[in-house]
């Protein structure tokens, strides 16, 4: 792969689902049961019994308990998709710099090398505003 590199591979894994049991008003919230699953070899060479979505289910997981706007019925929620890139991107700062892992010990940026330093929210407020200095505020006008 050009992105990726020649060494480095991919597996994609396909669910098969049927149609749940009626559950009554819950079955609009329940998913369906997994009957399933295609695993296909996209690039490379990967162990097929390592093709799973465990990894990215548990960020799922992840994001949808550190953040309202992910759950089901809430009204957390952004009108605008910039509002909505701007609160994940702050999410994954967090969890990336700030956030202490227990598996790790550490943040998982100290862990691959990124940082050395334990950041805190201070710091992300800090370069927020640094990278978007306030704007002047023109003249006041009196109400007439």
């Amino acid at each position: 792969s050009e992105i990726f590199g020649a060494e480095d591979y991919y597996g994609q894994i396909q669910k098969v689902f049927s149609n749940a049991p009626d559950k009554g008003p819950a079955r609009r919230y329940s998913p369906g049961i997994c009957v399933g699953a295609n695993k296909d070899v996209i690039f490379g060479k990967p162990d097929k019994a390592k093709i799973s979505t465990s990894h990215v289910e548990r960020q799922n997981l992840n994001i949808r308990m550190g953040m309202r706007r992910f759950t089901r019925l809430t009204n957390a929620f952004s009108k605008k998709l910039e509002n909505h890139a701007h609160a994940l991107a702050l999410y994954f700062v967090y969890y990336n710099f700030v956030r202490i892992h227990k598996s790790l010990t550490t943040t998982p940026a100290m862990a691959a090398g990124v940082t050395d330093k334990l950041l805190d929210m201070t710091d992300i407020a800090r370069m927020i505003d640094e990278a978007n200095p306030p704007k002047k505020r023109g003249p006041y006008k009196k109400a007439v």
